[in-house]
């Protein structure tokens, strides 16, 4: 397995398939997963002739599962790391959800010449949680609530997750899938319980709003209209009228996870961004 030192010695894994001198696409998981959340686009842009990376975040599945450092500015300094490590150049930066906001920070502080375009997918800026400047997000308490029932049973929430809103599985129409679930499941209990419970501050509370207006590089924001994690039109929309340079694409009926449930559609969309 491969690893790459981060500025506190903790050990960030990260995957690196294809040709080192093709283009790189990086890819950037949600919470509470890791880089096998990537595989359905992994495998698909390899075939696509491209260089594909992902990495496990820190805590998350087999990085370091540290007690410190779970929050957006050190999520951004990793993935510098990692980036300085490989040497990328000209890369496009793909984050789903907590991911997304990764991207958005690291992108907005990136080594010129690193990044080419950046895609943002249920991602969660500009900011989740409900304050004065931002009315229609969702309240603390959420949030709240996910912290309990990750002390109270991390097991039985994220069973109880994939099984619902993060895939639509909720909804009467849905094609629900175990297979799916479980590996949900055994992604997320890979990681550590206290990253997962810190990562949970740094996801909702974040203002990225200033990283948005950051970005100079091209932006595909990406968001399913039915998505129950992170509702739309508190996201994306938002989040386009920040970017200099943005094609927002919504997706009626699609569910947060839709990389997973919809990877045909979405795998598209990416590559056609790409190949612009």
């Amino acid at each position: 397995m491969a690893f790459v030192t981060a500025a506190d010695g903790t050990e960030i894994f990260f995957k690196d398939w294809g040709p080192k001198e093709a283009p790189a696409i990086m890819f950037h998981h949600g919470w509470p997963l890791n880089a096998d959340d990537w595989d359905a686009q992994m495998m698909f842009f390899l075939g696509q002739g491209y260089r594909v990376i992902a990495h496990d975040r820190r805590g998350h599945g087999r990085s370091g599962q540290t007690d410190h450092g779970n929050e957006m500015d050190m999520y951004a300094a990793d993935v510098a790391a990692l980036t300085d490590h490989l040497d990328l150049r000209g890369a496009v930066h793909v984050g789903h959800s907590t991911g997304g906001g990764e991207v958005a920070r690291y992108v907005a502080r990136a080594t010129p010449g690193r990044v080419a375009k950046a895609v943002l997918i249920g991602a969660v800026p500009p900011i989740m949680l409900r304050t004065e400047a931002n009315p229609g997000g969702l309240p603390i308490e959420v949030f709240d609530g996910f912290r309990a029932a990750l002390v109270n049973s991390r097991a039985e929430l994220f069973l109880d997750l994939p099984s619902g809103p993060f895939y639509g599985f909720n909804r009467p129409e849905a094609r629900r899938s175990e297979a799916t679930i479980r590996n949900w499941w055994r992604q997320g209990m890979m990681g550590g319980a206290k990253a997962q419970h810190d990562c949970i501050k740094a996801f909702s509370e974040t203002d990225f709003t200033a990283d948005l207006l950051a970005i100079t590089v091209p932006v595909l924001v990406m968001h399913g209209e039915d998505d129950q994690i992170v509702p739309y039109a508190d996201s994306a929309p938002l989040t386009a009228k920040l970017l200099r340079h943005c094609v927002l694409k919504s997706y009626p009926g699609l569910p947060h996870g839709m990389c997973t449930t919809h990877p045909d559609i979405i795998n598209a969309d990416i590559l056609e961004f790409a190949r612009q």
